[in-house]
């Protein structure tokens, strides 16, 4: 892991800039660095892998972080501090490089370079809600249960009208090798998913009605906003909606997509939301 220093003001930035940024759009992130060390006492790392990554985080002491990657690397950053139970203590700044970047644009981090990295300089921390799962996981943005026709080996036909359940069978098709058939067996069989949804203790929808997704998103005020859609027989089912700072997902086994992870399969799963639990660096209001 390469690591360089540079001076310029007083204010210390430990910059991270992920290999997959580096590799993809090398000029962004030599602006970045530009910009940064224009602004700001600044520590580059140059992490080759996860595990360095993880270390240079790790040995910030007082500097603040900053992430120069994509969703990707953000996503890890925030796993990362709230493993180690750092992210009270930590705002977190994000300079979005590469090509999967809606989730830091919807967190309100400018996607240009000169404008995320002027972000950094001048703007302010911004106290975010943070879904956590009984297994640790954090969840940045949003959480999506697909329909469970759409298997591994599902072709993509098999979902028209449905780019995002596209983009989940993709991944998916990334994180299960054809070399093993003895996970794909272990794969639900084609099928609505039956699946029991509990908010706050209440049951929104149980295994009696199938359904075709279920959407899980921070709203406000450290609670979760709840949609379930109904598998549609003729006319189309309403969705049906809820809010509630803790909300359980059991039934046969399923996949679920969290944020740009596709894991599972799972028979149950929790998820809590927590109040202002990281703080993210965003442009100050004009």
């Amino acid at each position: 892991m390469a690591e360089v220093a540079t001076s310029a003001t007083s204010e210390q930035l430990l910059v991270v800039i992920d290999p997959v940024a580096r590799r993809s759009d090398g000029e962004s992130v030599r602006i970045a660095k530009d910009v940064l060390g224009a602004g700001a006492t600044v520590k580059l790392c140059l992490p080759e892998g996860p595990e360095e990554f993880a270390r240079a985080l790790a040995r910030r002491g007082s500097r603040r972080p900053v992430v120069v990657g994509d969703d990707r690397a953000l996503i890890r950053a925030v796993s990362l501090l709230h493993r180690h139970r750092e992210l009270t203590g930590c705002a977190l700044s994000v300079i979005p490089v590469g090509g999967v970047l809606s989730l830091a644009r919807s967190l309100g981090v400018p996607t240009g370079t000169v404008a995320a990295a002027r972000a950094v300089l001048d703007g302010v921390e911004r106290r975010m809600d943070l879904m956590v799962d009984d297994s640790d996981g954090v969840v940045l943005g949003a959480l999506r249960i697909p329909p469970l026709q759409a298997g591994p080996d599902a072709p993509d036909e098999a979902a028209p009208g449905r780019p995002w359940l596209r983009t989940c069978q993709s991944l998916v098709r990334t994180l299960v090798p054809a070399a093993r058939p003895s996970r794909l067996a272990s794969a639900p069989e084609p099928g609505p998913a039956r699946l029991r949804v509990e908010v706050d203790g209440d049951t929104l929808v149980d295994l009696n009605q199938p359904v075709e997704a279920v959407s899980v998103s921070p709203s406000a005020s450290g609670m979760a906003s709840v949609e379930v859609r109904p598998v549609s027989v003729g006319a189309e089912a309403s969705p049906l909606l809820a809010e509630g700072r803790t909300v359980t997902v059991s039934g046969a086994h399923f996949r679920y997509r969290a944020d740009t992870v596709v894991s599972g399969p799972v028979r149950t799963r929790t998820w809590v939301v927590r109040e202002g639990a990281w703080g993210l660096t965003v442009p100050a209001a004009p």
